[in-house]
């Protein structure tokens, strides 16, 4: 199979048959054997009974209902898990994304060699103070970090060669930095491609105020367990010693001022009474504790059943 089209879901029974109508219309014209993972996130509305509809009509639509709402990781992991093509494309349901994009980014993957290639709207149709700065800020602050160098790191309409996807596990609200994933999984080869983005045509949109809370924190998350999972030792325990260290030093530092003081007749006040002192001594307890939380996390993750689990992409034996 060729393509399949993962469409998370939620509350856009407006917009579903235009959508499958549209999908369909690209697939045939190209030539492209497909399918269309749709995936109803816990939806109030008739969105499942439209899907239902639409399986009739169109042997390549498949359906996933949940109970309730999970969110779009959910989602996107479960049609990731069924994809069946050598490409998987996302998008959106609303009617934002354009399905005419899926023949220049199939492209983009087979011919090119991309293992990911994410959209840019570089023309949002968007609120500009409620998504377009906010937009702007949090990919400026992923570029940085990652080191990934797209501009929209969290648009929906992405392709991927099959064996990315099969490589990385989507969960809480990481769906937003499934390049960042899919770069720590080996997969350094990602592109881009300025997408259209289009006004919303039914309904509004899903997304409130708390993305502005999780994103940050699901970022910092991503990045400490890309980098040190398998070593937290590198991390807790540096930042121990450090700590140790500085809270050492400042200790010496009054130890020695008050030895020069007696030697010099100089009646001064007590250790304990300096500021200083209770400084060092939490500096040093703290650095004590994350040095112990790093051998504690070592020893976690050497007795993990996951411990040597690597993404291997191909084999030759002789």
């Amino acid at each position: 199979m060729d393509i399949s089209v993962i469409v998370p879901l939620f509350n856009e029974e407006e917009s579903l048959p235009e959508l499958a109508a549209w999908i369909k219309k690209v697939m045939d014209e190209n030539s492209f054997s497909y399918e269309i993972i749709m995936v109803d996130d816990g939806s109030k509305d008739k969105s499942w009974q439209v899907i239902e509809s639409l399986q009739q009509e169109n042997s390549n639509i498949k359906g996933i209902k949940f109970r309730r709402n999970y969110g779009k990781s959910a989602a996107l992991y479960c049609g990731f898990d069924l994809a069946k093509g050598d490409v998987i494309i996302t998008m959106d349901a609303d009617l934002q994304d354009s399905p005419d994009e899926i023949p220049e980014l199939y492209r983009m993957i087979k011919e090119e060699g991309y293992d990911l290639v994410s959209g840019w709207k570089k023309k949002r149709r968007d609120p500009i103070l409620t998504k377009n700065l906010p937009s702007k800020f949090y990919n400026w602050t992923v570029r940085r970090m990652s080191g990934i160098k797209l501009h929209d790191m969290n648009c929906g309409l992405k392709a991927y060669r099959k064996n990315v996807i099969k490589s990385i596990e989507v969960y809480g609200e990481m769906h937003r930095y499934i390049p960042v994933l899919a770069k720590w999984a080996g997969y350094n080869n990602i592109g881009e491609k300025v997408v259209v983005h289009s006004e919303r045509k039914y309904g509004v949109t899903k997304f409130g105020i708390e993305r502005f809370i999780r994103g940050p924190l699901d970022l910092l998350s991503v990045m400490f367990i890309s980098r040190f999972v398998k070593r937290p030792m590198h991390f807790f325990g540096i930042l121990g010693i450090l700590m140790i260290i500085i809270g050492l030093a400042a200790a010496i530092w009054l130890g020695v001022e008050k030895i020069i003081q007696l030697q010099n007749g100089i009646v001064g006040n007590l250790i304990t009474n300096s500021p200083y002192f209770y400084i060092a001594l939490t500096a040093m307890i703290i650095g004590a504790q994350f040095f112990l939380g790093g051998f504690l996390g070592e020893l976690v993750s050497r007795s993990s059943t996951d411990r040597n689990k690597y993404q291997i992409d191909e084999t030759t034996f002789e």
